[in-house]
């Protein structure tokens, strides 16, 4: 007997990815009931234990994105010191599973939808593990599927291949459009070991002998081989498993090639691991209020309904991947870093309740050439959740939300939005505060740190007793450091430390009432950039005493505001 269980919610996120992970867990922290359904049973999408792709972003000093994607980031290098993959998908899945508003359902395909007057009412998806099925009603549904699953499935418009010159006067696009998409890739993995180990590979396997079959394909250790790409000149959605099957014959013909055809200084390492699942780059992308451009990404995107921003150079990879035989697989056209996307590209042109985030944003083939990277992805999804979660509250459509008031709240939770400031709360800003810097509003670059020594403390005081409800605190997690967050191979010494030193490590929080009563809270242990405290206190001053760092000798902190 097959089971159905039926949901009722606000919100339903597709798509368990970077961006369909940050989108279910925003809505929910802002009080929106989510269900959010992924057909892996692990989440992370292409950075997952499955494909094992490292989390790229914004290129550019002070450019990294925080907020959601950061928290993740920064829990792994706390939790998961060795950085084994089995336990970044555990990390994942702890942050969805401790939202008390997010109801989390893995293994699970959707593959119906109803819809009316333009809307959608439900979905219907399958669990073959449970022999379940699953039917969810809601108010706003999010595709982070990256195939866009529910465009078929609704009509909702969508894109697919790449523009003609003609389509957007973009200078990069073709004479001619056509269903050319960039490719898919299965990525794999090594280690090194303390001896000499031997490789045969699968009789299967095609076979590389000389450096010339792997012409323009660099191939080390330094690198995460991404270039085992096909599949562009295919259909991208229902060719995977033959494309994967493909994929896999090439990347154990390349592990060949390196341990037995040439000297490539691999002999003692091994083959550790081979992805069965393909990464994808590019499929169907929904049609929005508004399409992104090239020319769009490189004007800076200064949209006034900005909510989340690019970096990522204009990485156009040709459709025969592997087998493009002219030169380079890729070519970076220059992407100005930021650059801005507007939440009206993040919600369909004819679907009234259907957002999306990820590689499927309306934007062109050449502008999702740059905005397709997984940190840009993920800050989309914590716009989207976020904004979602604000009409819900306020009973409005997407078109009639105050973008105003969703841009500070996605930077009051630490989501950066270029060329915008963070609005300081009126108890911080009437206060004297013994370093302004924390409460200026913008919480990074070098100017905007204090930077302090052991002993030193910040104070804010009140010219008569504040009722005090919330602190918050942003510190320095190293924007500008240089490593992923998770490696591409194994070496035998891994020296780097992963989690920021300049993090403050243990902190006090003393607030002192007419009476001269200490109330007090502790941070111990902090890993994170971002933290809020929730208090209760009356008070007449707030000092903040950082105690020590992860690493550093001294101290630096962007934000410290009470509210």
């Amino acid at each position: 007997m097959l089971k159905t269980i039926e949901y009722s919610t606000e919100f339903c996120g597709g798509g368990g990815g970077i961006a369909g992970l940050c989108a279910a867990i925003a809505a929910a922290r802002h009080g929106a009931k989510t269900v959010l359904v992924h057909d892996r049973p692990v989440l992370g999408g292409n950075a997952s234990s499955e494909i094992r792709m490292w989390i790229c972003g914004a290129r550019g000093q002070d450019n990294r994105e925080t907020g959601i994607v950061e928290e993740l980031m920064l829990e792994n290098f706390y939790q998961n010191a060795g950085l084994k993959y089995t336990l970044w998908d555990s990390v994942l899945s702890e942050k969805a599973m401790l939202e008390p508003n997010l109801t989390l359902l893995l293994n699970t395909s959707c593959f119906e939808a109803k819809t009316q007057n333009s809307k959608i009412k439900s979905i219907k998806a399958w669990q073959p593990n449970a022999e379940t099925f699953h039917v969810i009603k809601a108010e706003y549904f999010a595709d982070c599927s990256g195939d866009s699953i529910l465009a078929p499935l609704t009509g909702a418009e969508f894109m697919q291949g790449r523009e003609s010159k003609a389509d957007f006067n973009e200078s990069i696009a073709h004479d001619e459009p056509d269903s050319k998409t960039m490719g898919m890739s299965c990525l794999f993995q090594t280690r090194e070991t303390t001896s000499r180990k031997t490789f045969i590979p699968p009789t299967w396997a095609y076979k590389y002998p000389t450096e010339e079959d792997l012409a323009h394909k660099g191939h080390n250790t330094e690198t995460n081989f991404w270039w085992i790409e096909i599949g562009g000149e295919d259909d991208c959605i229902h060719d995977t498993d033959k494309c994967r099957d493909e994929l896999l014959k090439i990347a154990y013909g390349v592990w060949d090639h390196m341990k037995n055809h040439g000297d490539h200084g691999v002999d003692n390492w091994e083959l550790e691991w081979i992805g069965f699942l393909p990464g994808k780059r590019e499929s169907r992308r929904y049609t929005g209020k508004h399409i992104i451009t090239q020319n769009d990404v490189q004007s800076e995107g200064r949209f006034e309904d900005i909510v989340a921003y690019g970096g990522w150079p204009i990485d156009d990879h040709f459709p025969a991947g592997f087998y493009y035989t002219a030169g380079d697989l890729a070519v970076d056209t220059h992407a100005p870093s930021p650059w801005g996307i507007p939440l009206r590209s993040l919600y369909s042109n004819n679907i009234e309740n259907l957002v999306f985030a990820g590689r499927n944003i309306s934007a062109t083939h050449a502008a999702m050439s740059s905005s397709r990277v997984m940190a840009t992805c993920g800050i989309m999804g914590q716009a989207i959740g976020t904004a979602v979660a604000m009409a819900i509250s306020e009973n409005a459509s997407l078109e009639q939300i105050n973008i105003a008031a969703l841009q500070q709240k996605l930077m009051d939770d630490d989501c950066y939005i270029p060329w915008h400031n963070r609005r300081v709360s009126a108890i911080s800003q009437n206060a004297h505060c013994s370093a302004d810097v924390v409460r200026n509003g913008i919480d990074r670059g070098g100017e905007n740190c204090w930077v302090g020594s052991a002993g030193d403390f910040i104070e804010y005081t009140f010219e008569k007793p504040q009722k005090i409800s919330g602190i918050r605190l942003v510190f320095d997690s190293d924007l500008n450091r240089k490593y992923q967050n998770m490696p591409c191979n194994y070496p035998l010494v891994e020296e780097r430390f992963k989690l920021p030193k300049t993090l403050t490590k243990e902190y006090k929080i003393v607030g002192i009432d007419k009476d001269g009563k200490e109330h007090i809270t502790l941070g111990t242990l902090n890993h994170q950039r971002f933290v809020r405290h929730v208090v209760d206190w009356e008070v007449v001053s707030v000092k903040l005493y950082p105690l020590s760092t992860w690493g550093e000798d001294k101290f630096k902190i962007f934000g410290f505001e009470v509210s």
